[in-house]
């Protein structure tokens, strides 16, 4: 209880493993973000997949079940162009299910299979990887697996964040996620032609329980090539947003904690409270978007209800929003506008608005 995070002991760690990845030559295997897994309760699936494609640019590519799940793949429109990842939102038809102890929660009991599972991250070598990071002592959920287009393999979910990170290497062209065996579903899905200023999947933010921070962040960075950038405290809510980046045009991995670990509902702030709310698990997904304003002003005609009003402006170089928590996924989307020549990546005052808004969770 007497612990408190700082980034002095971090980076010592940071440092070590961007040595370590060099001399066992790691560095150059895993390159950007291609894909998240989202599972789903099966009877909440097409409502989760509709739900997205309304509420963000991502358009319907294709739908298919193979042994193990249904699997719905969404994809933002020009996504080469813009780097953006893929989505696929799944639900489990047979099997256990690897992710249930993290699951266990007060507020998750009603959807036990809910999450943001996995981040899918592109490899030039699998079999390399593997043996690399198994002698390493990392466990994965099974051998790498052969489907026609990709082999691919995950790790076990993290005990610090309940993520687990899958690895692609492509056979053939990128992002068809079916097999030679998959079953094709004919799928009757929206469009959203009112959504084309939602470009690309900018962030993700996992929340971990302060005393695991530090072996979030070190652990993330053995199992691929981004680095620790920065962090920013806001000491009057307990909470540190921690970013790993690969470059500054590539998908961030964002982890927010809190400085001093849990004590109670009434004395912790929303960070640690959602934590024992909800246990370790991505808050939230950001979308880049251009036109925020009148981009918001359409989400909310069409029913979008949001955690605060729009926070930034042009002069501080960002703005952003949260909206509230999806019953189908329990993930808050964030929608932000980097404005003109900002090499920033977040402002300590939009981060305390937002850490402060999601207490309303």
């Amino acid at each position: 209880m007497d612990m408190q995070n700082s980034d002095e002991i971090l980076r010592k760690g940071a440092d070590h493993i961007m040595e370590e990845r060099r001399l066992f030559g790691r560095e150059d295997l895993v390159g950007g973000l291609q894909a998240v897994i989202i599972n789903t309760e099966p009877h909440l699936q097409k409502a989760a997949v509709e739900e997205l494609i309304r509420y963000s640019g991502l358009q319907f590519q294709e739908a298919f079940i193979d042994t193990t799940h249904k699997t719905f793949v969404l994809k933002v429109p020009g996504s080469a162009k813009f780097r953006s990842a893929d989505f696929l939102i799944r639900s489990r038809l047979k099997g256990g299910n690897p992710f249930s102890e993290v699951n266990v929660a007060p507020q998750t009991r009603d959807l036990p299979n809910t999450r943001l599972e996995t981040f899918v991250f592109e490899t030039n070598d699998i079999e390399r990887y593997v043996c690399l990071q198994a002698q390493a002592n990392v466990k994965f959920q099974s051998g790498i697996l052969d489907f026609g287009n990709y082999y691919f393999v995950q790790t076990m979910p993290s005990k610090f964040t309940g993520n687990s990170l899958g690895f692609i290497e492509w056979k053939g062209e990128r992002g068809i996620y079916s097999s030679p065996e998959s079953q094709r579903i004919d799928a009757n899905m929206p469009t959203s032609t009112h959504l084309g200023s939602i470009r690309w999947l900018d962030h993700a933010a996992t929340r971990v329980r302060a005393q695991d921070r530090d072996p979030a962040i070190l652990e993330f960075m053995r199992l691929t090539n981004y680095n620790f950038d920065f962090a920013i405290y806001v000491k009057s809510l307990n909470s540190i947003t921690s970013v790993a980046r690969l470059s500054s045009s590539d998908f961030a991995m964002v982890f927010t904690s809190g400085i001093t670990p849990f004590v109670s509902q009434e004395a912790s702030g929303p960070t640690e409270k959602f934590i024992s709310n909800f246990g370790p698990r991505v808050h939230h997904i950001a979308f880049q978007t251009e036109e925020i304003v009148a981009t918001v002003e359409a989400l909310g005609k069409d029913g979008m209800k949001f955690l605060l009003y729009l926070v930034g402006s042009p002069e501080e170089g960002l703005k952003q929003i949260f909206s509230q928590p999806s019953k189908n996924t329990l993930l808050v989307l964030e929608y932000i506008h980097r404005y003109g020549d900002f090499d920033g990546f977040f402002t300590k005052s939009n981060v305390t608005s937002l850490t402060a808004a999601t207490a309303k969770q």
